[in-house]
């Protein structure tokens, strides 16, 4: 174990020793001149020369303890080492409990969940993502200790590449005997895209053709369902001019009107709708904050947005039209349409546990010290309370 100061500067406090030094040494004992008949006719005697002593030594003591820790306090102590177990085995969740093997003296036990809880407590429910709690793991523990890691033949919460630690881990894999085997989801039919919904101006009719062709070709991609015989097919959107009554939330919204949009738009995004409106829709911040999400071959942004509230709202730079953009014509704008207002794909993490053992070769973190601070101030408080103590129990014996 090493102490280390952060603040050495702070032991110059210990000058404050001199204070009750100096007070103890000018107390003296209360002395009171009384005359007595007997001892007036003996000579005068040369008075005995006095010597440095201290008077009530334990209370000067502890005094001197007190200002000492105030000025440990002040230089903030730190301890590198200490006592630590020099083998941990953390436990990845999914593993039985009857495929743990037999507990050694000395040895930390825990999952591998936020906090490392130990094994006494019950299995986390969520799993988080496995690679990041062993980089923080290994960033945490000592240098020297010895890591194991217990984990299924399959892991749920993995991250898009394997783990490189520090450290060389021992990684084991555990078969669970009984444990059932995750079936792959069964193939399902796609499902639909949804409508596009366009609320235009008068003076942005010339732009819903565009949209309205590419509604129609992104729900052929997403394999609409044939209609029965008799049944009436879906529309491939829903146009109509601005007055009309907002789509639900979720279904896209193309909004071609100039000016601010109305509080209602707003609204409706706030509650989880993704709006794409025109470029001469007034719209706050978007010029400041807004993100590139659509570019054309040359690099030019076509489209930025931003979040808001649960929602989206995205704006087209450049004017629906041809000649100022010429994305319109290309035959993979509906899909590139599309995917301003599909919703984000949930990264795959499931990965066998074999293929997913840690490297080595990560940089050594520092090791993390443990503050003593908590532990003066209490000394401090128990000093200063003992000093209190011993300073009033001498007035009143002095009083008696």
């Amino acid at each position: 174990m090493n102490l280390v100061l952060l603040l050495p500067l702070g032991l110059a406090a210990l000058a404050a020793w001199l204070v009750p030094l100096l007070i103890h040494l000018r107390r003296r004992s209360e002395q009171y001149r009384t005359a007595f008949a007997a001892l007036r006719s003996l000579p005068a005697r040369a008075r005995p020369r006095s010597r440095l002593r201290f008077e009530e030594w334990p209370l000067l003591l502890v005094r001197l303890l007190l200002l000492a820790a105030l000025a440990l306090l002040l230089a903030w102590p730190v301890l590198y080492g200490g006592p630590h177990s020099k083998r941990w085995t953390v436990v990845v969740p999914g593993v039985a409990r009857t495929a743990l093997p037999s507990r050694q003296e000395g040895e930390e036990y825990r999952w591998l969940a936020p906090g490392f809880p130990g094994l006494d407590e019950a299995e986390p429910a969520s799993r988080q993502p496995v690679g990041s709690l062993l980089r923080e793991l290994d960033a945490s523990l000592p240098a020297d200790t010895r890591l194991s890691v217990l984990a299924p033949m399959q892991l749920d919460g993995a991250d898009a590449v394997r783990p490189v630690l520090h450290r060389a881990v021992q990684w084991r894999i555990v078969a669970n005997e009984g444990a059932r085997t995750p079936k792959p989801p069964a193939n399902q039919p796609t499902k639909p895209r949804p409508l596009l919904a366009v609320r235009h101006a008068e003076s942005a009719t010339n732009a819903v053709p565009y949209l309205r062709a590419a509604s129609i070709a992104w729900q052929a991609v997403g394999a609409a369902p044939v209609p029965k015989p008799g049944e009436r097919k879906a529309p491939a959107g829903d146009i109509a001019p601005v007055d009309h009554p907002l789509p639900p939330t979720d279904r896209p919204l193309a909004w071609l009107a100039p000016g601010p949009l109305p509080a209602a738009v707003f609204a409706w995004i706030d509650k989880g709708g993704t709006a794409l409106v025109t470029t001469d829709a007034e719209v706050p911040d978007m010029a400041s904050r807004g993100v590139p999400l659509l570019r054309d071959d040359e690099g030019n942004v076509l489209v930025r947005g931003l979040p808001r509230g649960k929602g989206r709202l995205l704006q087209w730079m450049r004017p629906l039209s041809p000649d100022a953009m010429p994305l319109l014509l290309d035959p993979g704008f509906p899909e590139r349409l599309w995917q301003l207002f599909a919703p984000p794909v949930a990264e795959p993490a499931r990965v066998a546990a074999a293929d997913y053992a840690p490297l080595t070769g990560a940089r050594a973190w520092p090791e993390i010290p443990r503050d003593l601070q908590s532990w003066l101030m209490v000394l401090v408080a128990g000093l200063f309370v003992i000093e209190r103590w011993m300073a009033s129990g001498r007035r009143g014996a002095v009083r008696e």
